[in-house]
């Protein structure tokens, strides 16, 4: 006897949190590579000298954050529930990293710079924007139940 199994398409919002899990998976790799990656890479601290695509400062616990951040994406990316968490909370995250790195500009675990600080206020936005907008098109095509509909 055969058995069908049915696959259910994958949401926006999933597809979103996939990419973004991709993005910050290659992004962590990359900060590991040499010629992707300039200068001396040490594990932390905001003296690192290391820098990716020569914009970017980076260390050894930055690019394990975009590691853990890149495998987040991938392992939400299989409930929308998770998939939304990880875009609004992660962006949350985001932007409080966006904040650290406006006013603390010297010491600290990670290193940032002027580059860092316009990039993580760019991924938190668009990441809360991307949980947001995929919700939003789910409902409008009525595949999203709030939690009005669900009692």
């Amino acid at each position: 006897m055969a058995t069908s199994t049915t696959r259910t398409a994958r949401r926006p919002v999933q597809a979103a949190a996939l990419l973004v899990g991709v993005v910050f998976l290659a992004v962590g790799v990359l900060g590991f590579i040499p010629g992707a990656t300039s200068g001396d890479l040490a594990f932390a601290g905001p003296h690192t000298g290391a820098l990716l695509f020569g914009v970017f400062a980076v260390s050894v616990l930055h690019n394990l954050v975009h590691l853990l951040f890149g495998v987040l994406g991938l392992v939400a990316s299989a409930w929308r529930g998770a998939s939304r968490m990880f875009l609004v909370v992660g962006g949350g995250l985001y932007l409080l990293l966006w904040v650290y790195g406006s006013f603390i500009h010297e010491g600290g675990p990670l290193p940032v710079n002027n580059a860092d600080n316009w990039l993580h206020l760019g991924l938190g936005a668009g990441m809360i924007l991307l949980g947001v907008v995929t919700t939003a098109l789910e409902r409008s095509r009525g595949q999203y139940l709030g939690a009005e509909q669900r009692g």
